[in-house]
């Protein structure tokens, strides 16, 4: 019987993802956050390495079922599968994905699949307007792509909603201020 919490967070970039696994982590106890980025091979072969990394990571997660200890991921195998739906890759990820997805949706805890999107895409504009200027040419995504990234998030979530019965499947608009959004994810998470 699951005594921890599996959450998972996804959505384009500039959906805000970085602030609610932040909080998530800062408010639930005995939490650990993942983020993770994927491979940056598009290849053939980048397939294998996220065929393999993502394996390995439900292994370890299996590892840690009743174990007292929540776990919270910014991104995981989800994030593979739009970007290669999205023609982001070369390869074709589905096979895999679905074997993961089974796999995960077996996992002994309250899974939680929060897909973050904004009603007002508008704000992706301004989001992803960073001053950072160190981020690399290939890693900067303009508003159309987080908009079709948040089409194929939310088209997602309908799906594992229809298809795992023990995964609870919520998709949140992140457009509202900081304290009504963090509001509803604790109510979601029920802490």
């Amino acid at each position: 019987m699951a005594n921890s919490k599996l959450i998972v967070v996804e959505g384009p970039q500039g959906a805000g993802k970085t602030t609610i696994t932040d909080f998530i982590r800062h408010s639930l106890k005995y939490t650990n956050l993942y983020r993770l980025c994927g491979t940056a091979d598009s290849t053939e072969s980048g397939k294998k390495k996220a065929t393999d990394m993502y394996y390995d990571l439900l292994e370890y997660i299996k590892k840690l079922e009743n174990q007292s200890i929540n776990l919270v991921f910014d991104r995981t195998f989800f994030t593979e599968e739009i970007y290669c739906r999205l023609n982001f890759k070369e390869y074709k990820f589905t096979d895999v994905y679905e074997d993961l997805l089974k796999k995960f949706n077996d996992l002994d805890f309250d899974i939680y699949f929060i897909t973050l999107y904004l009603e007002n895409t508008d704000l992706y504009l301004k989001r992803l307007m960073r001053s950072d200027k160190a981020i690399p040419e290939y890693a900067k995504f303009t508003a159309q792509s987080s908009i079709n990234q948040q089409n194929a998030y939310l088209q997602m979530a309908d799906e594992i909603s229809k298809s795992c019965p023990n995964i609870k499947v919520f998709k949140v608009s992140n457009d509202q201020d900081e304290q009504s959004i963090k509001s509803k994810i604790k109510e979601i998470l029920n802490f």
